[in-house]
């Protein structure tokens, strides 16, 4: 696939025109409290079935990367961050706000965010294929080491505590495993019910996991509108749109630095923006000239928290689509979006399916740079979609989730599968738990299972752990998956232990 093709491909009036409706589609998603780009992107994915993988996958991934910074929006004018990787940008950004410079941290945001996700971008393309190339070298026994790394990383997915995580882990082991064994062909957990035997349908379980689960939690928390707040926040933003060009030439280094930062915690599974954008703040004010500032109105604070969370993006797409492992819980949404369009992560992605990968990857990239033009005219103006009573929201995402989830199969058991798993979403998060690691497993729970009984023949009469042992790789996805495991429970340990300091205190 030639760069002129790649370029072309992207020029298509429908992968640009999809390409706007998602970088909109996540800007609004992202700017509301308690919704998030994940969200979108469940609604989507059905919607995209039928669709050329082209435009469909460059909408879906850029709704990710335009939800991370449409988050920043509320977080700077309201101090409420629509998305969990933009709560390090709230108390800088509300700060700016205050003294009357929220217009120019929007414009600062916006900039970063753009940065950010170009990196981002580049690194995908420069990366991915490289590491892909490793993957030739991968048998059934290195896929299931890679699949049980990845499962390695539940607990770390799970904002509770890893207790929770693998619990929601081994729910979604539990749903893999539904329908006729491909090997033996003997019913499981179908109960006589034949709507199971080919599996639970991919599609309603994240619609119901990630959106209709939301939906019921804000219609139960949500109070009213906040059309006055928002009107008070928009009526207060003057002046530039961007700080003045020295300053803007300061914002340089830690731009550069906090992308670095995203691309790496991005490559990392289970890491996140938020842990992205709180290292990038915490280094950016361990080198800043100024680190009084930080906490108080800082536009350096600003530029390293948005620049790491968008910079995360384009890092977590890297072992997913040559893995199989995202970075990220969204990015295992777009596995999802991947695989439904026979885009199977690997190798083979990027050379038999390279006229179909790369254009996406360059979507991706470009629609960092749209999403920066857009949010610098729009931003103001798509803050007041916090405002929309949530009594207008509910139904029309209810709606959009029910006509989506129908339109896969034309099965009405697919909208009750949606709803089902919606209420255990919204139980999951009453309890403070993730639905991301059921999914996760969801996807990887098959993968396992195969070549973990393909490798079994392979072995024939060698003993398996001797088999095993005998490849280097799967000797280094051994020690990956311990060293998960070790650092998920130090990390937990870790925030106990403030936990407990802080009480005390």
């Amino acid at each position: 696939m030639t760069f002129a093709n790649t370029i072309l491909a992207l020029l298509d009036l429908e992968v640009f025109l999809y390409m706007l409706l998602g970088i909109v589609l996540g800007m609004i998603l992202g700017a509301l409290p308690g919704f998030t780009g994940s969200m979108g992107i469940a609604l989507l994915i059905p919607i995209t079935y039928t669709m050329e993988p082209v435009p469909a996958l460059v909408m879906l991934m850029a709704i990710y990367t335009s939800g991370i910074y449409g988050g920043s929006i509320s977080a700077i004018l309201l101090h409420t961050p629509g998305a969990p990787s933009s709560a390090a940008t709230a108390d800088d950004g509300y700060a700016l706000t205050v003294q009357g410079k929220g217009l120019q941290a929007l414009g600062v945001s916006t900039v970063c965010s753009c940065l950010g996700g170009f990196i981002s971008g580049l690194a995908l393309i420069c990366i991915a294929p490289w590491l892909a190339n490793i993957c030739l070298y991968f048998g059934p026994a290195e896929k299931f080491m890679v699949a049980i790394f990845g499962l390695t990383i539940i607990g770390s997915l799970c904002s509770g505590g890893v207790i929770k995580g693998l619990l929601a882990g081994a729910l979604g082991l539990a749903i893999s495993c539904i329908g006729v064994d491909a090997q033996t062909g003997y019913p499981r957990f179908m109960y006589g019910n034949d709507y199971l035997a080919g599996g639970l349908a991919t599609i309603p379980v994240l619609i119901g996991l990630f959106s209709l689960s939301q939906v019921f939690l804000m219609s139960e928390t949500h109070t009213g509108s906040n059309k006055a707040i928002v009107d008070k926040a928009l009526n207060e933003l003057h002046g530039r749109t961007l700080p003045p060009l020295r300053e803007m030439m300061g914002l340089i280094i830690p731009t550069i630095r906090s992308a670095i930062i995203g691309v790496g915690v991005g490559i990392m599974p289970g890491a996140g923006g938020d842990i992205a954008s709180f290292l990038a703040v915490n280094i950016g004010k361990q080198s800043s000239k100024h680190p009084e500032e930080y906490g108080k109105g800082s536009m350096e604070a600003v530029a390293c928290s948005e620049t790491a969370n968008n910079a995360v993006s384009g890092g977590a797409m890297i072992p997913l689509l040559t893995l199989s492992i995202p970075g990220a819980a969204t990015a295992a949404l777009l596995l999802g979006g991947f695989t439904m369009h026979g885009l199977v992560p690997g190798s083979e992605l990027f050379t038999t399916q390279a006229d179909i990968v790369y254009p996406i990857l360059s979507g991706f990239t470009f629609s960092n740079i749209v999403m920066g033009i857009i949010g610098l005219i729009a931003a103001r103006y798509v803050a007041r979609v916090v405002s929309i009573p949530m009594s207008i929201l509910a139904p029309v995402i209810m709606v959009m989730a029910t006509l989506g989830c129908y339109s896969v199969n034309l099965s009405f058991l697919d909208v009750w599968s949606m709803v089902i798993f919606g209420m255990i979403g919204y139980i999951m998060v009453k309890h403070q738990m993730v639905t991301s690691p059921i999914v996760l497993a969801i996807i990887l729970g098959p993968i396992a299972e195969q070549s973990l009984l393909q490798s079994l023949t392979l072995a024939r009469s060698t003993p398996i752990l001797a088999y095993y042992a005998s490849r280097p790789i799967v000797l280094v996805m051994v020690a990956l998956s311990i060293f998960s495991i070790l650092w998920t429970v130090m990390r937990e340990k870790k925030i106990s232990k403030k936990a407990k300091e802080a009480q005390s205190a």
